[in-house]
């Protein structure tokens, strides 16, 4: 499995970006996609997860009601719309697939993309 990540850039505060994650092979239904981050010198965090199945999204509290998670199960890609963003947003933006369905942590994710960057000025 290999997961493709592209549409990260620079963004002024309060701007918007939309992550693309591709994934080669086929998702099935009881495989979560997730969207991860990484900021320099801190850990890796969950910023929201998809179930492929039901389209069931789950956010981290700090991207609530920001960022929106979806799917296109045709093309087998996700996405993460970015709305509203803040400085703190900063980060290295990773998507991960899990085969066993787990939503987070990272550890529990079993594929990943090779990250794109995400830099908001303030």
């Amino acid at each position: 499995v290999q997961l493709q990540a592209s549409g990260g850039g620079l963004v002024q505060a309060g701007g918007s970006l939309r992550l693309s994650c591709a994934a080669s092979g086929r998702t099935f239904s009881s495989h979560t996609m997730g969207w991860f981050r990484q900021a320099p010198g801190k850990e890796r965090e969950f910023v929201a997860t998809i179930r492929w199945g039901t389209g069931r999204e789950y956010y981290a509290d700090s991207v609530k009601g920001r960022f929106t998670i979806s799917r296109d199960s045709a093309k087998n890609t996700v996405y993460l719309q970015m709305n509203s963003l803040k400085p703190e947003d900063t980060a290295l933006y990773y998507c991960a697939r899990s085969n066993r369905g787990a939503l987070y942590p990272a550890e529990s994710f079993d594929h990943w993309g090779q990250g794109t960057q995400v830099t908001v000025s303030s």
